[in-house]
């Protein structure tokens, strides 16, 4: 089936960034709330669903259960963005006006993939 060409651009978008926690973790661990236990397995398993997720949203069969997927992953990711807003070092250098603005962005990441599901 084809999907409209922004649904492979959101497709993609997983794909890479889920890959860039294999080709740069350290970036990952740093963000990670320390209230959170067993940062390594986290990144990897979060990098792993990103790219499985993008994968899964171009095939017919498994698209909807895949956006599903995407939205609880960013509802679970809130909890980096909120951390890093939380002091200075948690922030990993971001300024604190784009780590705000990244909260909104990704209320707007669940609603484009919301918008592809078909009842």
């Amino acid at each position: 089936m084809v999907y409209p060409w922004h649904l492979y651009v959101m497709a993609l978008m997983y794909i890479f960034a889920g890959l860039m926690h294999f080709i740069k973790p350290k970036a990952y661990l740093r963000i990670m709330p320390r209230y959170i236990p067993n940062h390594k397995a986290l990144v990897f398993w979060s990098g792993l669903a990103e790219v499985i997720l993008g994968i899964t949203l171009c095939v017919p069969n498994t698209k909807n259960i895949a956006i599903w997927g995407i939205i609880a992953m960013l509802i679970v990711f809130l909890l980096v963005h909120f951390y890093m807003l939380s002091g200075e070092k948690a922030s990993a250098g971001f300024p604190k006006w784009a780590l705000i603005l990244r909260i909104p962005l990704q209320f707007g990441l669940m609603y484009w993939a919301y918008w592809y599901l078909q009842f």
